[in-house]
């Protein structure tokens, strides 16, 4: 996370703002969450059009930074339009398909930031909580050894064995079939 990273975040909210993109959220993402970038920026876009300007909006005011998304995603659709910029990535939904993904549900764990808080310093990540476990603890992994010779003397299995391998049939001997 570095202080160019949240500059980049912060030009990205400018256009976001001057395309009047609605219910703006910047999240910073934990580093034990999995999460393989430190900023999502998440807009709405009241319909397709709006959506595909804050999206040009976005390139045109990081290109002047000299910044290009590694990639685009959805823009044609323009349901969610996904451009990544490697340490941060921004998401323009429409409002059905917000509602629907629900990124914030999903990240959680994340810290929601206000665009006046990315010309702060930036507070020490700290790793996602640990759930704690409701006084059980996790089953063991440890698996039984078994025999690779096949199942335990004493045990039917249907074929005989020889030497740990299946027996096989004799040319013309087959097993006659049970009557119902």
């Amino acid at each position: 996370m570095s202080k160019e990273t949240r500059q980049q975040v912060a030009e990205a909210v400018k256009a976001i703002e001057s395309k009047k993109g609605e219910d703006l959220v910047i999240l910073e993402m934990d580093l034990d969450s999995g999460a393989f970038t430190d900023y999502f920026v998440l807009v709405t876009g009241t319909n397709p059009r709006q959506v595909q300007a804050i999206c040009d909006e976005v390139e045109k005011h990081l290109a002047g930074d000299g910044a290009k998304p590694s990639s685009i995603e959805g823009y044609n659709q323009a349901e969610w339009v996904l451009l990544d910029y490697v340490d941060f990535v921004v998401h323009i939904f429409s409002e059905k398909a917000r509602e629907f993904y629900d990124l914030e549900r999903l990240w959680t764990s994340a810290r929601r930031i206000r665009p006046a808080g990315l010309k702060k310093q930036p507070a020490p990540r700290k790793p996602a909580p640990r759930l704690k476990s409701a006084g059980r603890t996790a089953p063991s992994r440890r698996l039984k050894a078994r025999s690779v010779a096949g199942p335990k003397k004493g045990r039917k299995t249907g074929a005989k064995r020889v030497a740990g391998r299946r027996a096989k049939p004799k040319a013309g001997k087959t097993r006659p079939k049970k009557k119902k």
